[in-house]
């Protein structure tokens, strides 16, 4: 084959270009390999969840923030700022790629009550958050400004609380022990100390990250410590500082708040910050303290899958254009109480080439499923799952054979109807969109025996509607749809199976539709729970068994799946 002197050759491969170019010899000289560029890869976590480590990542930088503590509450003397929540951070740690780590985001803890009679109470410490090894301790209450001094020193944490001010016996009180438990570097300081005298009666500032909380005097409650900046999200935010002290009601300056979020006097920090609730000041509550936040960054190859577990924010990263998207909304529960229907699949909703922009953070929603009960109206929805601008809805529940014949619920697929007689189910692709979401649950069987009224239908799935109540038997989940997006050829948002009825007409439950779909009970034994759906599948869950005594269970539903992959 002959080639045009000082042509180039392009073979594409999945992105890699490389260029040849022919010298006048015809010989192939200096290849040069446009290799895609790696992409960096920011999420961050603002509750409880977890992260699917994406191939060919082995390390990530971290940042992890734990809850503040909260302020103290005041009478007529000073009460303490909440300390700040344990800032850890770093770089290199090593993770294993196809992994699941479990994210801990931890909550704010609660002001204490403030009141004039004296009977305040300190705040309580906020709760550690956790990514693998790496766990950041909550932030130390406030002591509580109070009659007796119980409870007035700050508590120990992440950073410490500030301590609020004694009276009978009349005495200061030493503010909280930051770095508890100690880790190197240190994750937080210590709290300021309080003071007992007029005019102010001055409360300890909470510790921060980046400084200790000052002491509270008799003319001003003490200053929260400042927190610590942070640029892993991609710009520069300050986390983690102390709740301000608080002052008596005789005059005198209240404490300042730490940088990062942190409370002023009787008011809360910020969300997301791990900063320290404001102390108590003239006989008021103590401010709550801040949640924390994780943050991960990594790099990733080009082409790189992300799968996301639970909720979270995602950064796209520089030279993303467009991504593939596989959303999966939350499965709905199967019913309760006796003869469920089963429950709906959660939306399941495909494409390519959706166009993303490189620095926008984009929330990625993971949709809960529906939580299975056994109370007469017994079935819930599942949530929706959201990436930008698609939605997937939750699956619709299973109808309720109670005491007040809860019909199926429409959804991404409906629910099955309920047996005796729960009539059709549920309608799937709700709200409406196309390609369609998902399918109709099945119906139940109509009339009086001896036409086996009992049998209820299966909840719908992805692939195919649930099926109807059949004589002797219930309905099956629909089968699920298969996606390819990871690679591997998975199946998704199958639909629960129906429960059978307390009668001997329905011995035979329904089976769980492929794609994580739940089996509905059977008659025997008693007091038969439905089948959950299979967690981030989508799967509705199997439907309640029958009982004389009416107190099964109906399945929940799987949570839902997000799972994107980049393009250049």
């Amino acid at each position: 084959m002959g080639f045009k002197i000082g042509s180039l050759i392009t073979i594409g491969n999945r992105g890699l270009n490389p260029t040849h170019v022919l010298s006048r010899t015809r010989q192939v000289v200096n290849p040069v390999w446009n290799y895609p560029s790696p992409k960096t890869v920011v999420v961050t976590f603002k509750q409880s969840g977890s992260w699917t480590c994406p191939t060919g990542v082995t390390e990530v930088e971290y940042l992890v923030i734990a809850g503040g503590g909260g302020g103290g509450g005041a009478s007529d003397i000073g009460a303490g700022g909440g300390g700040a929540g344990g800032f850890r951070t770093g770089t290199a740690f090593p993770v294993t790629a196809g992994n699941t780590y479990t994210i801990t985001v931890g909550a704010g803890g609660n002001g204490g009550t403030g009141t004039p009679s004296g009977s305040t109470v300190a705040g309580s410490n906020g709760s550690s958050s956790v990514f693998d090894t790496i766990t950041s301790a909550g932030g130390g209450g406030g002591g509580c400004g109070k009659n007796g001094g119980v409870d007035s020193d700050g508590r120990n944490g992440g950073s410490g609380g500030g301590a609020g001010v004694a009276s009978n016996p009349n005495s200061g009180k030493t503010g909280g022990s930051g770095n508890i438990p100690s880790v190197n570097p240190s994750q937080g300081n210590n709290g300021g100390n309080s003071t007992y005298g007029a005019p102010a009666y001055g409360g300890g500032g909470g510790g921060g990250s980046g400084a200790v909380g000052t002491n509270g005097t008799t003319s001003v409650g003490g200053n929260g410590g400042n927190g610590t900046a942070s640029s892993l999200s991609g710009s520069s935010v300050t986390y983690a500082g102390g709740g301000a002290g608080g002052v008596g009601g005789y005059g005198g300056s209240a404490g300042s708040a730490g940088s990062g979020g942190a409370g002023a006097v009787n008011t809360a920090a910020s969300p997301n910050t791990g900063s320290g609730g404001g102390g108590g000041s003239n006989s008021g509550t103590g401010g709550s303290g801040g949640s924390g936040t994780v943050i991960l960054k990594y790099v990733m190859p080009n082409f790189g899958i992300q799968v996301f577990n639970s909720t979270t924010e995602w950064k796209c990263p520089e030279g993303v254009t467009s991504v593939e998207y596989l959303v999966i909304g939350g499965g709905g529960s199967g019913g309760g109480y006796t003869s469920g229907g089963g429950g709906g699949a959660g939306g399941f909703r495909v494409g390519a080439n959706f166009p993303v922009t490189a620095g926008n953070t984009y929330t990625v929603t993971v949709g809960a499923g529906g939580a299975g009960t056994n109370t007469g109206d017994g079935a819930s929805n599942g949530s929706s799952s959201i990436f930008a601008t698609i939605t997937s809805a939750g699956g619709g529940k299973g109808g309720v054979r109670g005491p007040s014949n809860v019909g199926a619920a429409d959804g991404g697929s409906g629910g099955g109807g309920h047996g005796d007689g729960g009539g059709n189910g549920g309608l799937g692709n709700t709200p409406s969109v196309s390609p369609s979401q998902g399918n109709n649950g099945g119906n139940a069987l109509t009339g009086n025996y001896p036409n086996f009224r009992a049998n209820g239908g299966g909840g719908g799935g992805a692939g195919a509607a649930g099926q109807d109540a059949q004589a002797g038997s219930n309905g099956n989940g629909g089968s699920g749809a298969v996606s390819s997006i990871t690679g591997i050829t998975l199946t998704y948002a199958g639909g629960g199976g129906a429960g059978t009825s307390r009668t001997q007409f329905g011995d035979i439950a329904g089976s769980g539709g492929a794609g994580g779909g739940g089996a509905g009970a059977p008659r025997a034994p008693a007091n038969s729970n439905g089948t959950s759906g299979t967690t981030n599948t989508g799967g509705g869950g199997g439907g309640a068994g029958g009982d004389a005594s009416f107190t099964s269970y109906g399945g929940s539903g799987g949570s839902g799946i997000v799972i994107i992959k980049l393009n250049g």
